[in-house]
């Protein structure tokens, strides 16, 4: 292991599905694969252990230091607040902070495929009754629905301009119940729910459970997803920040 290069810590919410933990620690597997020798650490804000103070603690005890990237999908509470809070709590630790998951083609390409593994194909992307909600958590903080909103239209691009509307499971509108509405009421009567979540737990559970037709699984250890926490990474720890435009535009 490179201890002279920055610690990967990726850091999850933390949930009491079990398959949470047990997902992202097969994410980071695959992160690992990407790039041998990269200390690669999983961290949770709550919930579940290791918990990210302690990781941090003991990365200042050892004199290392550590780029955290959050298992997140837009900012948020958690990224605003919580992060630095805890980065905080350990000033003898030299980190930075990567950005949130989304928006990125890398998002948008494993959303794409977690819908082609539930069943959706070409011809859904040129029929005319089709229609995707775009569930993830949700958040007060309206910088998060703005890169939700961008996430749905780059994946509403790539599914051959099939109308996705972002939905969230707390916090914020509109549910994924009322988008399913609102797309009825546009003459989309076959609709998917795209998974919008790093893992499973209690808000993609709902989230899938109003599927009127097929519901994707969560994102978890799709390849996509490794090389995106990879590429998150690479740029915080080069002081590169990200752009979420030009990123969106290279789909």
């Amino acid at each position: 292991m490179d201890t002279r290069t920055p610690a990967l810590v990726a850091v999850g919410h933390g949930s009491r599905d079990p398959r949470a933990r047990a997902t992202l620690a097969r994410l980071l597997d695959r992160v690992r694969e990407l790039r041998p020798g990269l200390d690669v650490r999983l961290a949770h804000i709550e919930l579940n252990a290791p918990l990210l103070d302690d990781t941090l603690t003991a990365l200042a005890a050892e004199g290392r230091e550590a780029v955290l990237v959050p298992l997140l999908l837009a900012p948020g509470h958690h990224v605003t607040h919580d992060l630095p809070a805890a980065l905080a709590a350990v000033p003898g630790l030299r980190a930075r902070t990567a950005a949130p998951l989304g928006p990125h083609p890398l998002l948008v390409d494993a959303l794409a495929d977690r819908l082609a593994q539930a069943g959706w194909t070409p011809a859904d992307s040129a029929s005319r009754a089709t229609g995707v909600v775009l569930a993830s958590a949700g958040s007060r903080d309206p910088r998060s629905a703005a890169t939700l909103r961008r996430i749905a239209a780059a994946l509403g691009e790539r599914l051959g301009g099939t109308p996705v509307l972002a939905a969230y499971a707390s916090a914020a509108a509109p549910t994924v119940p009322e988008a399913v509405t609102a797309l009825t009421a546009r003459g989309r009567h076959r609709i998917a729910v795209a998974s919008c979540f790093t893992a499973p737990g209690l808000f993609a559970a709902r989230a899938a459970a109003h599927a009127p037709w097929i519901a994707a699984d969560p994102l978890g250890a799709h390849p996509a997803l490794a090389r995106l926490v990879l590429h998150r990474y690479d740029r915080a720890r080069t002081g590169r920040p990200a752009t979420p435009t030009r990123e969106l535009a290279a789909i």
